[in-house]
């Protein structure tokens, strides 16, 4: 009987202290199982991801255009995700690499608005603008340039909200990116081919009470909200939501953002080209928060999207494909580590953004023009010159 107690004792204190940290309730800890998350500043891989070997083609005419932004990611990040992967990248593989000063009309550090902006449509702009020029004027955008007069097929894929900055720079208009339900409902006279992210509080619990999902389907978009649907959905038109706000981090919600982003290839490749912009989101997101872990892991998520990409671009011969970031963030730099031993030590100096020069790489027709020091805004300029 004393045995017995002892033992309920013991099953009850062990509840309670499994009650006491919520974290292991909500933490699939098999997906953790072979990383560290324990110390934000360090971090050691224990199985590399392999990296795609491509060459560049020998087309000249750009068809299509993928535009790829890392949020946040600059030297540095790409220097502590090499080094934690072992020495190996599929950024490595594109052949042409610039520079970008990204700056705002009215301050040195910008913000995702101000610096997706002047990539998505070739103009610097102010602080927090979304798609509209320094004197409040709106600036037709790369994605929209392409589709009003190419007649080319557009998309957005990202691991934010479709309303936040980055995506929204690219398809909408605004002075804030705080107005996220008005952001979300000018998407539905955007009139963008494929959209894929999270964000589904502003789309049907709004305070207006629409259903801005019920309206895309009635404009002739197939809705889907899971992973597993993805690579199955048909029709022309594609909205995909997969969480109340930004979608999970990377090594919980899965392949999503390399599911889309192939889906998207499938459903706007058409004679007339397309336009395609994919965001690797919450690499920012968890510099801001000075995790080097989460960081890198979303870093890998969007390399393993880019080593598709150029594969699929390989073969097209006619696709440009440019990765590029809209600013830096944290502060980020590698202090030690071991690229044979795959594990970085790191400081991040701010849980803001910086001001130092992000990275341009290029890949496909007309990837030299991105060789050199570059205000951003002429990386959108450029990008429209060889679409014409």
């Amino acid at each position: 009987m004393r045995k017995l107690m002892l033992f309920a004792g013991a099953l009850l204190l062990s509840v309670w202290a499994f009650a006491q940290n919520p974290e292991d309730l909500d933490r699939d800890r098999s997906k953790y199982a072979t990383y560290s998350f324990s110390k934000d500043d360090k971090y050691k891989v224990e199985t590399p991801y392999e990296t795609v070997h491509v060459k560049q083609p020998k087309g000249k005419k750009v068809k299509n255009v993928i535009f790829m932004i890392g949020d946040g990611t600059g030297l540095s990040q790409w220097s502590v995700g090499w080094v934690a992967n072992g020495g190996a990248l599929n950024i490595d593989q594109m052949p042409v690499v610039g520079y970008s000063r990204t700056y705002a009309t009215d301050k040195l550090i910008t913000d995702s608005c101000a610096g997706g902006t002047a990539l998505a449509n070739g103009k610097k702009t102010k602080y927090g603008y979304i798609g509209l020029g320094p004197n409040d004027e709106k600036v037709e955008s790369n994605l929209q340039w392409a589709k009003r007069v190419k007649g080319m097929k557009t998309g957005v894929t990202v691991t934010c909200r479709i309303n936040d900055a980055t995506p929204a720079d690219f398809c909408v208009y605004g002075p804030s990116r705080k107005d996220e339900e008005g952001l979300a409902a000018q998407y539905i006279d955007a009139n963008v081919d494929f959209i894929s992210g999270g964000g589904t509080h502003f789309w049907n619990q709004r305070s207006d009470g629409r259903n801005l999902i019920e309206e895309m389907k009635a404009k002739g978009y197939t809705y889907v909200d899971k992973l597993e649907d993805i690579a199955g959905a048909e029709g022309d038109k594609f909205l995909g939501l997969y969480d109340e706000y930004d979608l999970k981090p990377s090594l919980d919600r899965g392949p999503i953002l390399m599911e889309s982003t192939m889906k998207a290839i499938q459903m706007l490749d058409n004679k007339k080209g397309f336009f395609l912009m994919v965001e690797g989101s919450q690499i920012d997101d968890w510099a801001h928060k000075n995790k080097v872990g989460y960081m890198c892991e979303e870093l890998f998520d969007f390399d393993k999207v880019i080593g598709a990409v150029l594969e699929w671009a390989e073969k097209d011969g006619h696709t440009l494909v440019v990765v590029t970031a809209d600013h830096n963030t944290g502060g980020l730099t590698l202090l030690k580590g071991s690229i044979e031993d795959r594990e970085v030590k790191v400081h991040f100096s701010t849980k803001g953004h910086d001001g130092i020069i992000v990275p341009v790489f290029a890949y496909g027709p007309g990837a030299e023009n991105f060789a050199g020091m570059f205000e951003n805004e002429e990386i959108g300029q450029i990008v429209r010159k060889l679409m014409q």
